[in-house]
């Protein structure tokens, strides 16, 4: 039954992907050609189902359980996923009333400390081997001329500072610091005072380390904390959100955003850079790639679209000034991060778990296929906290914020 649903869903496909797909049974018997660039070898039956009804992250569990093993180049991969796909993974349907309760109890301040400690801890020594010298854990910014990740990395980094505006003496949070990429950049490079928050053990010792043997004591502290605990006696002037509100959920959101508010200073502004959904109603990809994130990635994110974040933002009191999209950005970034995993699998297997291997392994790739065909974007979103006192140019502006985009490529 199963053996004959496959058979009709290679039949389905192009010829191209269908000749790069080989099945091995337990048995011994085979789908497809014996010179296939990818393979899977089935160790039980069963496994075929979530390859016929097009299921790939069914079909991705399966492989970092061990029950199918995978042969072939990511890129290939991830391109056969997409032809296999059964249905458009953004059409996931919506269940608003367990979406909003889920969301309340899966971002408990307990649990999202469990949940960012299970994805960041995993080893810091397995992220050093795929991600740039500074260890920066998001989208890159390639800009025209940039060759490589390191290089896209700093132009990132550099163009969020741009984007903030951020002036020497300032006071500089950056929310969910993660390695410290961004802080420490933002200290070097712009003379901010800069505080660093993250709910990550080894992040935390890390940043810690490198503010000491920097000699920036005076200037950068990174904190081990839930932003919900940040106090609010000293607003910042400038705040980054950096790969953040995707784990805040999205029952959270508004809570997110007021606190934020409060903690930046009238005429202040917000960098909020992160995921969002390539459709408007779910809050997770479909054809069960959702779940798999869910499961071996990211316990407790969420994928909202931006019009949702934008409008939260704005019912929280912070009013939007520029969005960009870096959808692409992001699918070259995460290739980048595949090729880079893919040529280091020998050392990485030595860093975690097999499981965890294959886990990493399918989620890069089929993450930068989702960034690739609009299922998922990336949005970095300036906002201010509007202040009608404020007296700068252009009148009427109500923040540090100057109404043209040349300052941010000058």
């Amino acid at each position: 039954m199963w053996e004959n649903l496959v058979r009709k869903r290679l039949a389905e496909m192009p010829p191209e992907a269908a000749s790069a797909l080989a099945v091995l049974m337990p048995d011994g018997r085979r789908i497809g050609p014996e010179d296939a660039a990818v393979t899977l070898r089935l160790r039980r039956m069963l496994s075929l189902r979530h390859l016929g009804h097009g299921q790939i992250g069914r079909l991705a569990a399966s492989i970092v359980e061990g029950e199918i093993e995978l042969e072939g180049p990511m890129r290939q991969v991830a391109a056969l996923a997409a032809a296999l796909l059964a249905d458009d993974p953004t059409a996931a349907p919506a269940q608003p009333l367990r979406r909003t309760l889920g969301s309340r109890w899966r971002h408990r301040p307990a649990a999202d400390a469990r949940q960012v400690q299970q994805h960041y801890d995993v080893s810091d020594e397995f992220y050093a081997l795929w991600l740039d010298p500074r260890r920066v854990y998001s989208c890159a910014y390639w800009r025209a001329g940039v060759q490589t990740l390191a290089q896209a990395q700093q132009a990132k980094l550099d163009l969020v500072c741009r984007k903030l505006r951020l002036r020497p003496g300032e006071r500089f949070l950056d929310i969910g610091a993660g390695w410290g990429g961004l802080l420490l950049w933002a200290a070097e490079h712009y003379g901010v005072q800069a505080t660093g928050i993250t709910l990550s053990r080894n992040q935390h010792a890390h940043v810690n380390a490198l503010i000491a043997e920097r000699g920036l004591g005076e200037r950068v502290q990174m904190h081990l904390l839930d932003y919900r605990e940040l106090p609010e006696d000293r607003p910042y002037d400038k705040i980054a959100s950096v790969g953040m509100f995707e784990h805040v959920g999205r029952a959270r959101l508004p809570a997110y955003f007021g606190k934020i508010r409060r903690l930046l200073r009238p005429g202040g502004l917000l960098l909020n850079h992160g995921i969002t959904a390539g459709g408007t109603r779910h809050t997770q990809l479909g054809a069960g790639i959702g779940d798999f994130v869910e499961r071996y990635i990211f316990p407790g994110g969420e994928l909202m679209h931006v019009s949702h974040v934008l409008a939260v933002m704005a019912e929280a009191g912070l009013e939007g000034l520029d969005t960009e999209n870096l959808r692409p950005h992001y699918a070259r970034t995460l290739w980048a991060w595949s090729d880079a995993l893919e040529a280091q699998l020998d050392r990485a297997a030595a860093l975690c778990s097999a499981r965890t291997l294959r886990a990493y392994r399918l989620y890069l790739a089929v993450s930068a296929l989702g960034f690739e065909r609009g299922w998922m974007a990336l949005h970095q979103m300036l906002a201010s906290h509007p202040d009608p006192a404020h007296a700068t140019e252009p009148a009427g502006a109500m923040a540090d914020y100057p109404f043209e985009r040349a300052y941010i490529y000058a």
